[in-house]
């Protein structure tokens, strides 16, 4: 069974920090391009960071510069480090898994992020 579990979302005020991770299970880690996406209310569900096996990594540009995208091969998990947080940031972030040898993906659950002072 196909797991895929965020955590570490939460309440942070304007400039400060939060680490998401999302730890998976069942799935070839290796395999698979992770993505961090999220999601406002009344907005579509933007995608905001993606990380490839080889370790390349792309960024939306409104969080180029303060965002970071990682994972452990050993954990299996995906992290998500944003830095120098905006109300804008507010969201509900999703992990997402995508095959890179067949038309699979998996979601997670979503961690909620909230900017605000």
């Amino acid at each position: 069974q196909v797991q895929l579990v965020e955590s570490g979302g939460g309440l942070a005020q304007p400039g400060g920090s939060l680490r998401l991770s999302c730890e998976t299970s069942g799935i070839t880690f290796n395999l698979y391009t992770m993505n961090w996406y999220r999601q406002a209310p009344g907005k579509e569900r933007e995608l905001v960071a993606t990380i490839v096996a080889d370790g390349r990594v792309d960024y939306t540009d409104s969080v180029k510069g303060r965002f970071s995208i990682s994972r452990n091969f050993i954990k299996n998990t995906v992290f998500l480090q944003m830095n120098s947080l905006k109300p804008e940031d507010t969201a509900v972030y999703y992990c997402r898994a995508q095959s890179v040898i067949a038309s699979r993906q998996y979601w997670g659950q979503g961690t909620q992020v909230t900017v605000s002072s």
